[in-house]
């Protein structure tokens, strides 16, 4: 039997501007980002998708903006939310490295960027492949475990860039393709990945 992973990258968070709490770290500060209003909203619409009709299980990242993702569609299908750390999005690490790296690059997002430079890593961040690494032994767990069940994963734009480095390709405007179909890594998509055992046989956008 098949699988079905369906990979969710949360919705869109607020903008915040003022004082932070100077005891935060950058990460900490990342991990605790909360949906904005048309985030929760967006969940709410992406949860009703027919395609996330009665799942098996959902996996996501422990941080704030993907529970709050993740429980829209937790309430649907009446199951409970799996947090697990390989899900989390790569560290950013040293903000002041990852403005040098960025410097004069095409475009305004690092993760786009490390695409093109899959082994940069600022001093204390991590790399494409350091990510790539622990997402996809998550996957091959998943694969494992829920061999012809239909999984949801909650994760973030950069952890699911990386790790469909898998199997797409960078297009020359630093977007992933399969099968010469751009993939459009927004806040929220919503992919539908089918696996026989651990071979994927399908790669579709569904939003």
């Amino acid at each position: 039997m098949n699988t079905t992973i369906y990979l969710i990258r949360h919705a869109d968070t607020i903008d915040e501007n003022g004082i932070r709490n100077t005891s935060e770290t950058s990460q900490m500060i990342n991990e605790k980002e909360i949906l904005s209003i048309e985030g929760e909203e967006a969940s709410k619409v992406l949860s009703k998708e027919w395609e996330l009709k009665n799942i098996d299980v959902i996996w996501c990242s422990s941080y704030t903006r993907a529970k709050q993702t993740a429980k829209y569609i937790a309430n649907e299908n009446n199951l409970p939310v799996n947090l697990d750390e390989r899900l989390t999005e790569r560290k950013l690490g040293n903000l002041d490295e990852l403005a040098i790296f960025m410097k004069d690059k095409k475009t305004r997002d690092p993760s786009q960027e490390q695409l093109l430079f899959p082994k940069f890593k600022t001093s204390d961040g991590e790399s494409a492949e350091d990510t790539n690494k622990r997402i996809s032994e998550f996957l091959d767990e998943i694969l494992d475990t829920y061999n012809g069940k239909k999984v949801a994963i909650i994760s973030h734009g950069g952890s699911i860039k990386f790790m469909l480095l898998n199997w797409c390709k960078v297009n020359k405007d630093i977007k992933l393709e399969y099968k010469n179909n751009v993939l459009n890594i927004t806040s929220p998509c919503l992919l539908k990945l089918t696996f026989n055992n651990k071979e994927l046989l399908e790669l579709e956008q569904i939003v």
